[in-house]
Parts: C-alpha cells; structure tokens; sequence
C-alpha cells in the first residue's frame, strides 16, 4: 500500500463529486444549444444565435469528462486502392488490449508491426494518425492500455516490469519476428524487452525496433519536466501524486496517478497557448468558421482525454528512468537481473527526434545507440525532424512527409 498526502487524497473524490454536481448545469446546458442549433429556429444563423451557441459551446466543454476517443480507421489505401480495415482486440490482459487493423482481402501477407502506445496519460488514439501512416505497409498492431481506474484491484498490481513482460509475451503472440515502434514513454521497457530476447536468444526478437522522442537518457539536454523530476525527488512524487480510485469506476480502491493531475501538468506547460487556442474556438464559432472551430475540438477532444496510471508503474518510472538514470547507467533490472542493450545484435534501430521537442530533448532517443554498440552500423540510423515539437515527432504534416517514408524505407530493409 502506498501512502500518500492525506489533503491531496482527498482530490479524487472531489472531482468525482464536482462532475456529478455540474450535472444539472450540464443538462440545462445541452437543452439551450439543441435550442439554438436548431434548423427550425429563424435565429440560429444569426450573430445572436452563433454567440449564444459559442458561449454555450465552451461552457459545455469546460465541464464535459472526455471519455476515450475511439479510433474511427475504417479504411485504408493499399497499392492505389481503398482496402476495408477492420479493429479486432486479438489479445488482452487485464491491463492491455492488443488491436490489430485487418485489412479485408489482404491476400499477401504484410511485415507486422507492433506500436506500443504511450502510458503517460493520453489514450492509444493519440497514435492515429500514426497508424494510418504505417497500415499501407504493414499488419498493424496497437497496445491498448487499459485506464487503471478501470481495473479491478483483485487484478493485481503493473508495475515497469510488468509493462516490459506485457510487451515480451505480446511479440510472441505475434509468432513471426515483428517490428516494434516506441512512441515516447514505451522507448524504455521497449529497448529493456528486446534486450532481454536477444540476450536470451528468442528467435521472436524483433526484426527492428523504433524509438521516437523516447526518455532514454534524460540528462542529454532535460527539459523543463526532466528537470521537475531531479529537483522534486521520489519522496515528492510519491507524497504528493498518488491516490485512490474512488466509484463509480471499477478500480476503487486503486492507488494511482491520476489523469486529471497528468492533465493539469500537461496544460500548465503551455497554458498561454492553450488559453489563445480556446478564445480563437470562441471567435471562430461566433463568426461561423466551422472548418477551424472542427479542427480545435478534434485535437482537444484528444487532448483532454486521460487516463489514470497505475501508481507502481508511474513512481518507478519516475524513480528509474527519470531520477536514477538507470538504464544509460548500467544499473536497469528486470526482476532482479540487469538489462543489457549491448546484448542486442539482431535488432535494427532507429531512432527519431524533434528539433522543438520540450518533452524529451534532443539527444535522449539516439543516446540509444550509445547504449547498443554491437548493433551493426548499417542497422542502426537516427533521424533529427527539422521544425517540429514532441507530438510532430509521430503526427502531423511534416510526419506524413517526411518522417514516415523514413520509417518505411527503414524497416523494409529489414529482413
């Protein structure tokens, strides 16, 4: 059991209680936009119309729960045609759903690829756009990590151990060598996992391994949260972030780090953007410029959307990646037994960084490479992205145009 600052316990229940308060409000709310959204109301076109919608609009959302965002990738274009794509949950722990986007009628068989999504707030949706690049080019598989205040503590705990052997038992299910992509958070228990089958020989270790904006080695050039965690320490993290689920969720009773703490830290990072972003929403919906009001709550209806970690994984995260360096400093176990990245000599790797990262500094994927020296150079390359912040490292227009035909040509060498 974990024990945490009473006063701050005391904040799970409080935002529980605040939703189910705002409810009435919340009814009122979405009975006056029906009101003014209307067809048959001769105002809804109208200036007053569209400022009572835009006011209505953001108070709604200012007081919605984003639920997890669903996928929606029904389609995809193979060799210059539309081919269906079907979601299918094709293995599961209690804390992980493993989805494969099969293609209808695909009759030779694609590389496999398996993306491991980020635990470190946001849902594995945050990946689409990345999926959608990489599904004309390979069997796509996504982990689908369950939100903690979801799971039953008769579960058990999910630790950073636990996260690494999730990730070993899922690439032997895949029974073929596969291609892993580590997108941020996962780089870690990804690089110690497929350590750990090539020490071991596993004929299932990957065919290549990529790391994008990964917390490898966060001394090379920390950020502002690198640095959060050195200057706080365990204890803090430990005293001040953890809490229990509290209903209606099937977790109660979990100790956990909190989506809605990771939230607030993700917004207080660029809060004068995010403020700019909501009063240009405000200004777009009064002027009726739908196009740009549509874009700003795709990607906040993303954005907002969190998910609650397990308190063990998120506190050894923190203490053995962040404070203690451990893997960069030869001291990373798994089980007891140290991890080895020198021991990798079957897996390609490649790395890939963003200029404008603030999350993870450039420098802290490709300190991979420091890590795997017996690598064979001509598997091993790293990519720099030119004008693009953490979230362009795996999405956006400059990943669509250059990052993933890199990725592609990468792994297609790969035999």
């Amino acid at each position: 059991m974990i024990k945490g600052n009473p006063i701050h316990a005391m904040l799970y229940p409080l935002y529980e209680m605040n939703h189910a308060a705002l409810q009435p409000m919340r009814f009122m709310t979405n009975a006056s936009l029906a009101f003014w959204q209307n067809d048959a109301n001769p105002l809804a076109t109208t200036s007053l119309g569209r400022s009572a919608v835009a006011s209505l609009s953001m108070l709604e959302r200012a007081t919605r729960r984003y639920d997890k965002p669903s996928f929606e990738i029904s389609s995809t274009q193979v060799n210059g045609k539309t081919v269906a794509v079907t979601e299918n949950i094709v293995w599961q722990s209690p804390f992980c759903n493993l989805i494969n986007f099969a293609k209808a009628d695909q009759k030779k068989p694609q590389a496999k690829l398996l993306m491991v999504a980020p635990m470190s707030g946001h849902f594995a949706t945050l990946l689409r756009g990345t999926i959608e690049e990489m599904l004309p080019h390979y069997d796509v598989y996504v982990t689908d990590w369950v939100d903690a205040r979801d799971v039953p503590v008769e579960a058990g705990s999910f630790d950073l151990d636990d996260y690494t052997d999730t990730l070993v038992t899922i690439l032997h299910h895949l029974k073929t060598r596969a291609h892993v992509m580590a997108v941020c958070q996962p780089s870690v228990p990804v690089l110690a996992a497929v350590s750990l089958m090539n020490a071991a020989n596993d004929k299932l270790a990957p065919l290549s391994m990529v790391l994008m904006g990964g917390p490898v080695d966060t001394r090379r050039n920390p950020t502002a949260v690198n640095k959060l965690a050195v200057e706080k320490g365990s204890a803090y993290f430990r005293n001040n972030m953890i809490m229990k689920v509290t209903g209606p969720h099937r977790g109660v009773g979990r100790d956990v780090y909190a989506g809605f703490m990771q939230l607030g830290g993700f917004l207080s990072m660029n809060m004068d953007r995010h403020l700019k972003a909501h009063r240009d929403l405000y200004r777009s919906l009064v002027d009726g410029v739908e196009e740009d009001a549509e874009k700003h709550q795709i990607f906040y209806d993303e954005y907002m959307a969190v998910m609650d970690l397990t308190a063990e994984f998120y506190l050894q995260t923190v203490d053995r990646v962040f404070i203690n360096h451990d893997l960069p400093n030869g001291t990373y176990l798994h089980r007891g037994n140290q991890v080895n990245p020198g021991a990798i000599t079957k897996t390609a790797l490649m790395t890939i960084e963003g200029e404008r990262d603030d999350i993870s500094g450039v420098g802290q994927s490709e300190a991979a490479h420091d890590l795997c020296p017996n690598i064979p150079a001509a598997m091993k390359t790293h990519h720099l992205q030119m004008g693009v912040g953490h979230y362009g490292v795996f999405s956006g227009k400059k990943f669509r145009a250059e990052v993933a035909p890199k990725i592609v040509t990468f792994l297609n060498a790969q035999k």
